[in-house]
């Protein structure tokens, strides 16, 4: 008993220490954990396509992750490129002069609430709004950097994740304690959620903003590319984010005279632009990787604080994980427990 004792103490101790080096090594690599939470993300979605080349086609393992590596840099790079090029001149713009935007917004509410003598917001909200941008705006900017080291990390490991992919996944699979069933059903629900939001998430919002801009462009929106990037890239946040872009327009638009553009821009976007986001979100997300939509909006508001961008693919999957352990812990450990549900999750 006394030996017993002391190897199981020996054994905690030295799990503590793996556990604490663990902890120290994320907090010390906390600022890019987005690339490394993205080269995960890439490697789930590449790893089915890569295997059958390098095992059925017979293809070099070095060469082929290269491929993917640029093809990733390509789909990755061109429309980061784009959005900065149509936005770059008017965030420049912004804040050489942010003060132009506030007495433009000033204007534009004070006509409008003399024209249907309506009190939208005081003076004190609009500065505090401004106040705000003005404030998000540059940290937005001088995180380039950061993003640039976190797309050279992604790239970095995604690589080594092809490379070594079939022996990281037999070890993972060793080193888990728990039954193969459920494990499988970790499998099944990290997959599922990852393909669901790494595409799913970005189609909407493409979707989305193209439905917007012709929106824009029909009702004789000035600029109506730029406001529907501003929409598309909005949309990634969930019910709420597109009016953060076409409810100012439409306040400039009934504020400048133009009151049925204004109303018409306001109808499309409520009943076009608005279903297009609850739609898809209710059928393209849950058909991709069956993934309830409550999930994938609490997920998503979570996931943004905890991760940053990233977190838009892996709040939800955090979400999912808490389910999906509680039935494993039932289970594990519950004696006679029978969860249908899980057998289904495994099974399908």
């Amino acid at each position: 008993m006394p030996t017993s004792f002391h190897d199981r103490l020996r054994q905690l101790s030295l799990l503590a220490i793996i556990l604490l080096l663990i902890f120290l090594l994320f907090h010390s690599l906390s600022v890019f954990l987005p690339g490394i939470l993205g080269a995960v993300t890439l490697y789930i979605l590449s790893r089915k396509r890569y295997f059958h080349l390098i095992m059925i086609e017979k293809w070099r393992k070095g060469w082929t992750a290269g491929l993917f590596l640029l093809f990733y840099l390509i789909i990755l790079g061109v429309p980061i490129y784009i959005v900065i090029a149509l936005l770059q001149p008017k965030v420049h713009e912004f804040l050489t002069n942010p003060q132009q935007y506030v007495d433009m917004f000033k204007n534009a509410v004070e006509t409008i609430e003399k024209r249907y003598n309506y009190d939208v917001m005081g003076p004190n909200t609009l500065n505090a709004i401004f106040e705000k941008i003005s404030t998000i705006v540059p940290r937005l900017l001088n995180s380039t950097t950061n993003i640039l080291f976190n797309l050279a990390i992604m790239l970095f490991l995604l690589y080594y994740l092809l490379i070594n992919g079939q022996e990281i996944e037999k070890y993972s699979r060793k080193i888990t304690p728990l039954k193969a069933r459920n494990i499988d059903l970790l499998v099944t629900e990290t997959q599922n959620n990852i393909k669901a939001n790494a595409i799913g998430i970005p189609l909407i919002s493409i979707i989305q903003g193209m439905t917007a801009m012709l929106g824009y462009y029909i009702f004789g929106v000035p600029e109506f590319a730029i406001w529907g990037v501003l929409t598309g890239l909005f949309a990634f946040f969930p019910m709420v984010g597109t009016m953060i872009i076409w409810v100012p327009v439409v306040v400039f638009m009934y504020a400048s005279g133009e009151t049925w553009p204004a109303t018409g821009v306001l109808l499309y976007s409520l009943l076009v632009t608005g279903n297009v986001d609850t739609l898809a979100r209710m059928t393209l997300l849950k058909r991709i990787g069956n993934v309830h939509p409550v999930v994938t909006i609490l997920g998503v508001i979570s996931g943004l604080s905890l991760f940053g961008f990233i977190g838009l693919i892996f709040g939800p999957l955090l979400i999912n994980y808490i389910i999906v352990l509680f039935q494993i812990y039932l289970n594990e450990f519950v004696p006679g427990f029978e969860d249908e549900d899980v057998t289904d999750k495994v099974s399908h």
